[in-house]
């Protein structure tokens, strides 16, 4: 939820903010008037409750037909008073529906527009020249294949469309990318978990992704749970309603889970292979701390990402995502995109996103500034990918070779326990 003091004090910004994201800018002033009316409704039902409170302390000190209006007074304003109360919950319920519509408002220099308006911040590396190399490179399926590493028949047999076995070297080359990712995250600080995939309505709506993208999300309605697309979800929902100890600085978590996403939408789009699938696994780094240290964390979950790419040689570029394709929860977003070369294009291997103070307010989670015994803060959050099963894609098609063999990077060596991936036959 944005901070109604931003939209009380600044409106214009969250107004550039909706535009920018191709939203409705109109939701601003709507908020306002609803925040207006939750005051006023809040002020009379206070003054209402003051005067029943007043009244009831008169009774006891009055007599006759004085104490016998003062009952009768005391009844008309506890019914006035339950009304105001309702009118008050109303008021507040109405706000909060309105509030929790509006997305985080981006930071500025984010770039305005759809998802196609991105701004390629960093090009790294150079994609390999196969024709120089005297072969046509196969796609990571026709690989896999020859591999016996990725089985998407059966998948599709077992659970439909979009699922898939990860078999033999498959299998191990995941568990590898994940290994290497936890132990980079475990020597930075970061504190390792293996988070619940399943997550109850106020935390995945706290977290900020049912609020536009609910067709993504699968419900299971008999236990009103949701599965998590991201461990992001559980993380941000570890510390709800708490107030967490930042003195020490930032609390830095790595999440290892399940993934599940519905695709809706993605008809035609990716149908073969396991770039967009419906269940994969990740490892997520999520970040609590102050509001301005936010930035900061933002740049180093940026070089933690950078770092494990470097690791698996792979050619990339940084993006800095256009606010129209940002997350409700995102201010500001980076997409890590690794060069696929059968597609001769960029895809999404990370992204790192500052939900500055968007997730921690809707959740309640909150800090206390060092040395103050005063009121409490709302945390920053942050999140990003450190490894997922798509880099299997980018790692088999950059480092093929002619005779349908793969070169393992030297980083994901000792976790694999093999150089090389050789084809079957």
């Amino acid at each position: 939820m944005i901070d109604l003091r931003v939209l009380r004090d600044n409106p214009d910004a969250v107004r550039t903010s909706q535009i920018a994201r191709g939203e409705d800018a109109s939701l601003v002033d709507d908020v306002r008037a609803a925040d207006e009316q939750r005051r006023s409704a809040l002020t009379a039902y206070e003054q209402l409750r003051a005067e029943q409170n007043a009244a009831s302390k008169e009774i006891g000190r009055a007599q006759g037909d004085e104490r016998q209006a003062l009952l009768a007074r005391t009844k008309e304003l506890a019914a006035q008073v339950k009304d105001a109360k309702a009118a008050a919950d109303a008021a507040e319920d109405e706000l909060n529906r309105l509030a929790m519509s509006i997305p985080n408002v981006v930071i500025d220099g984010v770039p305005a527009g759809g998802e196609d308006d991105y701004a390629v911040r960093e090009i790294v590396g150079t994609p390999r020249d196969f024709a120089a190399e005297g072969f046509e490179p196969r796609d990571h399926m026709a690989i896999a294949e020859g591999l016996d590493a990725i089985d998407t028949a059966r998948g599709a047999k077992v659970s439909g469309a979009r699922f898939y076995f990860l078999k033999g070297v498959g299998a191990r080359l995941e568990m590898a990318l994940l290994g290497l990712a936890m132990q980079k995250a475990i020597a930075a600080g970061f504190v390792p978990l293996i988070t619940p995939t399943l997550v109850r309505p106020d935390v995945i709506k706290g977290a900020g992704f049912i609020d536009h993208h609910a067709e993504e999300v699968y419900y299971l309605p008999a236990d009103d749970l949701y599965l998590t697309g991201t461990s992001e979800v559980a993380l941000a929902g570890y510390h709800a309603d708490e107030i967490i100890d930042l003195s020490k600085g930032p609390v830095r978590y790595a999440g290892q889970s399940t993934c599940y996403r519905r695709e809706a939408g993605s008809y035609g789009k990716d149908t073969t292979g396991i770039i967009r699938v419906h269940q994969f696994n990740k490892i997520e780094m999520f970040v609590y701390c102050r509001p301005e240290e936010a930035q900061a964390e933002h740049e180093r979950l940026l070089q933690m990402e950078r770092d494990m790419l470097a690791a698996i040689e792979v050619p990339y570029r940084i993006i800095d995502t256009a606010a129209g394709d940002l997350g409700t929860s995102a201010a500001r977003k980076f997409d890590c995109e690794a060069w696929v070369p059968t597609q001769g294009r960029y895809r999404e291997l990370t992204s790192t996103s500052n939900c500055t103070t968007f997730q921690a307010r809707r959740l309640g989670t909150r800090f206390r500034p060092e040395g103050t015994t005063g009121p409490t803060e709302v945390a920053a959050t942050l999140n990003g990918t450190l490894a997922t099963t798509r880099w299997i894609v980018a790692l088999l098609e950059t480092h093929q070779q002619a005779d349908g063999s793969v070169t393992v990077p030297q980083a994901l060596r000792p976790f694999l326990g093999l150089d090389v991936l050789e084809p079957l036959s």
